[in-house]
């Protein structure tokens, strides 16, 4: 695979002036923060080497460079799943593309289903940590070259940026709850059991991706910071049938306060 990350980061390098220093995934509904981003330069994913194409509706499936905040980024406007019938290592290709150019951070966001009573829809929830039922993305033989046998995940998510998150989620007046995802196969929206046990096992928002991308992150080194956006309510006595287009459009009006606190976020790095 070593062999394959270094094509497609060369190919990427071709095309780009300056690699930038962070990296966006933006979730299900969320692509629209790609359009606050100055001097935009798209390449799609089906015209890079080996990389996987999203298939999923909501997800364009393009990498865009420019600049948010007043920094560098490259935003991925549409990730990959594993319920696409990719293998955890193609789902988390984009994330060794990301180490291999040297990003020193990635912001990751997501649309999930909340769990717990004090949240509704439109809420966004910082990761503080995760539950992971999906296969671990490290499993086979490990590459040195990539990061150690085990990894340590006691921080999986940068405290740091946590920490920078509510301070400006605070000057801006943006509600903001801080909790655990639980990541899940999908593509199925959860039954009222399922719901049930995600909560008792610790769960204040399910979804079907990012702690792979978090795992492979932290295996690169690279430091995390990840938002979930309720788009949709898990909570017994609450549940209704929801749908991807229900998702999307939900994910879409909470947008504006995720950019607006991803921007500002960027603006005060150092």
């Amino acid at each position: 695979m070593l062999g394959q990350i270094k094509v497609t980061a060369d190919f990427i390098r071709s095309k780009v002036k300056q690699i930038p220093e962070n990296a966006i995934i933006l979730g299900t509904g969320l692509g629209g923060l790609v359009t606050k981003i100055d001097n935009p330069l798209s390449i799609e994913y089906s015209d890079i080497p080996n990389f996987p194409v999203s298939t999923v509706e909501g997800h364009c499936g393009q990498l865009i460079f420019g600049t948010l905040g007043g920094k560098n980024v490259m935003a991925m406007q549409g990730r990959i799943h594993f319920y696409e019938g990719y293998d955890m290592k193609q789902v988390t290709f984009p994330v060794r593309i990301m180490q291999q150019l040297g990003f020193k951070r990635l912001f990751v966001s997501n649309a999930s289903g909340g769990l717990n009573l004090d949240y509704q829809i439109g809420d966004l929830m910082i990761i503080r940590d995760h539950i992971n039922l999906m296969p671990n993305p490290l499993l086979g033989r490990n590459d040195d070259h990539l990061g150690v046998r085990f990894p340590d995940m006691s921080k999986p998510y940068d405290l740091q940026l946590i920490e920078l998150a509510e301070k400006v989620a605070m000057q801006q007046n943006i509600k903001l709850h801080k909790g655990v995802y639980v990541g899940t196969t999908g593509p199925t929206f959860e039954t009222p059991a399922e719901y049930k046990y995600f909560r008792i096992i610790g769960g204040d928002v399910v979804g079907m991706s990012t702690v792979p991308e978090v795992i492979v992150a932290r295996h690169a080194g690279i430091p995390v910071f990840a938002l979930s956006i309720v788009t949709d309510i898990g909570v017994e006595g609450k549940i209704v049938e929801v749908s991807h287009e229900e998702v999307q459009r939900e994910g879409a009006k909470a947008e504006v306060k995720m950019t607006a606190i991803i921007t500002e976020m960027l603006k005060q790095l150092n």
